[in-house]
């Protein structure tokens, strides 16, 4: 249930399928597991029934039907006391009950707290799990749903649920590769972290039965192997002697280098698409120096956001205000002002904030802080080592900061630590790209009270903003979201948790004898699923 990254998320959705699936080519969702785009009832004015039916033909890997009781059963998981669940905690705690139908087991009803259009999308956006693999005992079906949902962080360990819980992980980690439980097209043969997965298209996988085959049902390579390369030099020479296929989110610099080489324009082939990630820099609001908003307003002005997408990006990409894309014209706050590179702005707004710029030998800011401290602004940034377009990003602060005798350590962490040290608050900065879709806009997991110590890295909180971010996931209309969905960009700005850059474009680069890459904006920017590859051609006797 912890997924990590991006690459984590592709994985998984190989090994594993939801309900509904959004198609990367025109941005509609689909059924996967589900046999139709589910039915929707509004019930008095607080409820929303979402009802599915599940394909006939859905079947797990050992033969075994999908049933509704398998969707409950994943849909419980989420509030298992023990397992690794707090993000999909917080992202579907509007889930009220699972209903599912004895007489027609492939038939269920999610019963929504709110009625808000997002949810019909939500609800179906969640890989499935096999109940009978994952708690042959049927320890879960001892609890219902809100009896898991209002259990107190304190109450008594349960043994039922403390042995599911070693259950599910032994569900997985006791498995040998190639036989975890799932009931997605390809299973994995071989991992090695930090380096590679290999994985092998299921030779009996139930949506074969289908014809013709869905877009996004279809399974056409045989093999797929995911290689981790840190070094971009290092990736792109094993991309140009064949050893990779494809090399997704490609820098700028290099993918315009080969784009514009004969010999590399000749053997790959280019792609660029919007994306929906945004680049940001984060602060530990829990820090005394960051804990008031003027500072953090301050100190955004030191950001030169429009040089930066120049430097890393080439000119590509898009200045925003906030974590919506400016392409979401509905929702975009076109009435606020993109935050502007101006350190002289930025030392009225620390004067506005208590500091007082000291002259040498003691040079910096400083201001009192509580029992007749006195406190210094100076900052530690941390950003994934080895990354080009965060270690610009924090080198421009640094460079921007240091007239201002605002000294800035830069702390560059390694890949596997970074989230952890992030989650923990080993930081006053952090820069990092935040992933999103233009489907769902739910802020909770980073931006919201119940995401602090999981996702919420800034630590940040307010009544208001909570208040926001729950009548954003609730919001009842299009209308109605678009209008909290502004109010909350202009309280971002304002309180400014985390300072938005741009959003970036996706670059792919793939060779030329690949096809069908169904190449896309949504991440992670191509559909593996689909790829074939053409013969290579015989010399001619």
């Amino acid at each position: 249930m912890a997924l990590t990254n991006q690459a984590a998320i592709e994985v998984n959705n190989l090994l594993h399928l939801s309900l509904i699936q959004a198609n990367l080519t025109n941005h509609q969702y689909v059924p996967a597991l589900a046999a139709a785009l589910p039915e929707v009832r509004l019930v008095g004015d607080s409820l929303m029934h979402i009802t599915y039916e599940l394909r006939p033909v859905a079947a797990w890997d050992d033969g075994r039907p999908i049933l509704g009781s398998d969707v409950a059963f994943t849909v419980k998981l989420m509030f298992c006391p023990g397992l690794p669940n707090e993000v999909v905690r917080n992202q579907y705690h509007f889930i009220k009950a699972v209903i599912t139908d004895p007489a027609t087991p492939r038939r269920f009803t999610i019963v929504c707290r709110g009625q808000a259009p997002e949810y019909v999308k939500a609800t179906g956006d969640f890989c499935i799990l096999p109940a009978a693999t994952l708690d042959p005992a049927g320890r879960l079906s001892r609890f219902t749903l809100a009896e898991l949902q209002h259990r107190a962080p304190t109450a008594p360990a349960d043994t039922a649920l403390q042995a599911l819980a070693r259950q599910y992980q032994q569900g997985y980690a006791g498995h040998p590769p190639g036989q975890l439980p799932g009931c997605g097209p390809y299973e994995l043969v071989t991992w090695e972290k930090d380096r590679f997965l290999h994985l092998r298209r299921k030779s009996h996988w139930w949506a074969d039965q289908l014809h013709p085959a869905p877009l996004m049902l279809r399974a056409k390579p045989q093999q797929l192997e995911y290689v981790i390369i840190p070094d971009v030099a290092t990736a792109i020479l094993a991309l140009r002697r064949g050893e990779l296929d494809v090399f997704p989110q490609m820098p700028a610099r290099e993918f315009e280098r080969l784009r514009t080489a004969p010999a590399t324009r000749a053997a790959l082939q280019f792609y660029t698409t919007d994306s929906y990630n945004v680049v940001t820099a984060g602060f530990n609001t829990s820090r005394p120096v960051l804990a008031d908003a003027a500072t953090r307003r301050a100190l955004s002005r030191c950001f030169d956001a429009g040089r930066l997408m120049k430097a890393t990006q080439l000119g590509a990409g898009q200045r925003t205000v906030g974590f919506i894309s400016p392409s979401d014209t509905a929702n975009y706050n076109r009435a606020l002002a993109l935050i502007p590179f101006d350190p002289i702005q930025a030392a009225a707004l620390l004067r506005q904030g208590g500091w007082r710029r000291a002259a040498a030998p003691t040079a910096g800011w400083f201001r009192p802080g509580p029992a007749g401290t006195s406190q210094q602004l100076r900052l530690t940034m941390r950003y994934r080592a080895g990354d080009p377009l965060l270690t610009t990003i924090a080198l421009q602060f640094q460079a921007a900061t240091a007239p201002l005798d605002i000294p800035v350590s830069l702390l560059p962490t390694e890949a596997g630590s970074f989230s952890e040290v992030l989650r923990v608050g080993d930081f006053d900065m952090y820069a990092q790209v935040l992933k999103g879709n233009p489907f769902m806009f739910n802020f909770t997991p980073f931006l919201h009270s119940k995401g602090i110590g999981v996702g919420n890295f800034t630590r940040f909180t307010t009544p208001a903003s909570d208040r926001l971010i729950e009548a954003i996931a609730t919001a009842s209309s299009n209308a109605s979201r678009q209008r909290l969905l502004r109010q909350f960009q202009a309280l971002m700005q304002q309180e400014m948790p985390m300072v938005p850059l741009f959003f970036l474009p996706s670059r792919t680069v793939a060779d030329k004898r690949l096809s069908g890459l169904n190449v896309g904006s949504l991440k992670p920017g191509y559909l593996a699923t689909t790829i074939v590859r053409a013969a290579r051609a015989t010399p001619a006797p």
